[in-house]
C-alpha cells in the first residue's frame, strides 16, 4: 500500500501555510529530501511554488515546480516524495491529463514514492473526482483520478449549522446524495484534519475530528488517531443507483 499523507487544508487559522502538518511531513520527506511539488490546481503556480518552497525550509526539503521541470516525469523518477497542491480540483485533473503526469504520480507511488497531498490534490488520491467541493472551471477527459486509496474524501468538511440562512444544500446532503448514486464510502476531513496511510494502515490525524458516511448508514465521527484501515478493502461501486 502506498505511503500518503491527504491533509484537508494547507492553512490553518492562526498558522503559517502547512505549519500544521510539519511534523507529518517530515516524517514523509526527512531533511535533505527531494521533493516534486505539483502546483496545477493553481492559476499562479510559480507563486504556488514559492510559497511551498518556502513553508518547507524549514525542514530542509528541496522543492522543484513540476511546470518548471524540463521534463516532470524524469524529475518525478528522481524525486524522494511528490506533493500535489491544492486549489481547482478541476484544473488539476486536467492538467494532469493533458500532461501525462497523473498515471506517472500514481506508478511511481504504488512503487513506494511517498504521496503528499492538499485539498484538491487530496481529491486526487481518490479513485475519482466526485467528491470534491470545486467548480468545474476545466473539463477534464474523464472525473478518474490517481486511484491510490479506494475510497473517496471530501477536503474542507463543514458540519450543518442550524443558525444559516444559507437554503442550499449542505455539505452532508451533497454528499448523501453522491451515496445515493454510487456505494462507496466518503471520508469527510474538516480543516485541520488528515488522512495518513502507512504501512497497509490507515489513521484520521490532525487537531479536528472527521466524519465517515457510508451508504444508508448515519454519518459517523471520529476523533485523531481513528483506524480506518476497513476502507483500505473497499471494493467501490460508481454509478450503482439508488
Amino acid at each position: 500500500m502506498p505511503e500518503l499523507l491527504l491533509l484537508s487544508n494547507s492553512t490553518s487559522p492562526g498558522l503559517g501555510f502547512l505549519e500544521h502538518a510539519r511534523g507529518e511531513i517530515s516524517r514523509l520527506a526527512p531533511p535533505g529530501s527531494r521533493m516534486l511539488f505539483v502546483p496545477y490546481a493553481s492559476a499562479r503556480p510559480d507563486q504556488y511554488t514559492e510559497v511551498m518552497t518556502e513553508a518547507l525550509a524549514p525542514l530542509s526539503v528541496h522543492v522543484t515546480g513540476a511546470h518548471q521541470a524540463a521534463d516532470p516525469a524524469e524529475t518525478l523518477a528522481a524525486a524522494d516524495a511528490v506533493f500535489v497542491g491544492g486549489g481547482n480540483s478541476f484544473r488539476l485533473l486536467h492538467t494532469l491529463q493533458d500532461a501525462g503526469l497523473g498515471a506517472a504520480i500514481a506508478e511511481r507511488v504504488r512503487a513506494g514514492l511517498p504521496y503528499l497531498g492538499a485539498s484538491a490534490g487530496t481529491n486526487m488520491a481518490c479513485p475519482t473526482l466526485r467528491t470534491t467541493n470545486d467548480m468545474p472551471i476545466a473539463q477534464p477527459a474523464s472525473f478518474e483520478a490517481l486511484g491510490l486509496i479506494p475510497f473517496q474524501i471530501n477536503p474542507h468538511y463543514l458540519d450543518p449549522d442550524p443558525a444559516s440562512t444559507h437554503q442550499g444544500e449542505t455539505r452532508q446532503q451533497r454528499i448523501e446524495e453522491f451515496l445515493e448514486r454510487n456505494d462507496v464510502p466518503v471520508l469527510g476531513l474538516r480543516e485541520g484534519a488528515w488522512l495518513r496511510v502507512s504501512d497497509g494502515l490507515a489513521r484520521t490525524g490532525g487537531t479536528t475530528w472527521a466524519r465517515l458516511f457510508r451508504r444508508a448508514a448515519v454519518p459517523r465521527d471520529l476523533p485523531p488517531g481513528s483506524d480506518v484501515s476497513d476502507l483500505l478493502a473497499t471494493h467501490p461501486r460508481f454509478d450503482a443507483g439508488p
